[in-house]
């Protein structure tokens, strides 16, 4: 009996060195499992998986053990990944390191951040849309003093 996907995403974690969802996406169809890049993603989001620094120095995906953890994660995404932000509109546009733009979306919405409705990433750009009548200004102050909080640890 195969594994459920999910599970067998775990086990190519702690296995593989994966640092992107093309990858995930090869390994899983070697496994069998014949998935798309939008099926991984939302796994991926589901077991809220992050990426951490490898002995290497690339950047690889894990999975996070709890909600401590989980919170340190997502404060040392944001002061790994963060390069700078401004918006447009009620769009919140945060550039990132390359590679980092989903970790910083996924720890964006994980932190709950009042006025945020959820992120959009790409590889290095993240779009925040902001909740129809939020403030704009007072959002993105929120997260410049979140930003400002994860790069003083």
């Amino acid at each position: 009996m195969k594994p459920d996907r999910k599970e067998m995403i775990l086990e190519i974690i702690n296995k593989y060195n994966i640092s992107n969802q093309e990858e995930l996406r090869a390994k899983l169809l070697d496994e069998g499992y014949d998935v798309t890049q939008g099926t991984v993603s939302k796994d991926m989001r589901a077991l809220m998986l992050t990426k951490v620094q490898g002995n290497d120095g690339k950047l690889y995906y894990k999975a996070v053990s709890s909600a401590v953890d989980l919170s340190r994660k997502y404060q040392n995404i944001l002061r790994d990944g963060f390069i700078r932000m401004t918006t447009s509109g009620n769009i919140i546009v945060v550039r990132t390191v390359a590679g980092m733009a989903m970790a910083v979306g996924a720890a964006l919405d994980a932190m709950e951040i009042p006025g945020i409705a959820g992120c959009i990433a790409g590889d290095d750009t993240v779009f925040a849309a902001v909740c129809d009548g939020a403030d704009v200004t007072k959002t993105i102050r929120s997260m410049e003093k979140l930003f400002e909080d994860t790069r003083n640890r």
